[in-house]
């Protein structure tokens, strides 16, 4: 079994920055991808950033430029980095995982950008 704990959500003005931080812990080996994705309420979660085994990126059209998904393996921790925040980055950010054992997904940290 895998956790996953985010943290680092909070309000920002626009143009801001914040860190997102995903913890795992748990039986952690043969992990595909990590990724973060976002939710707004009636919305869809969709995918912002994914960071392979291999450590290619790939980044959704809307954060490119602006986002930086990252990883320290011996911390066994993934982060966001998210500048030049807008309003329409507002949601609820999850840290997702996916190995050969399963498809993991943290708790959710709330991002707000608010003047």
């Amino acid at each position: 079994q895998v956790q996953l704990v985010e943290s680092g959500g909070g309000l920002v003005q626009p143009g801001g920055s914040l860190r997102l931080s995903c913890a795992a812990s748990g039986s952690i080996s043969s992990i595909y991808f990590m990724a973060w994705y976002r939710q707004t309420p009636g919305n869809q979660r969709e995918a912002v950033a994914l960071i392979s085994s291999g450590g290619s990126t790939t980044y959704a059209d809307s954060v490119k430029g602006r986002f930086t998904i990252s990883r320290d393996n011996d911390k066994n921790t993934r982060y966001l980095q998210m500048n030049s925040l807008k309003p329409e980055d507002t949601a609820v950010y999850y840290c997702n995982l996916r190995s050969q054992a399963g498809n993991y997904w943290g708790q959710g940290t709330q991002v707000t950008v608010s003047p």
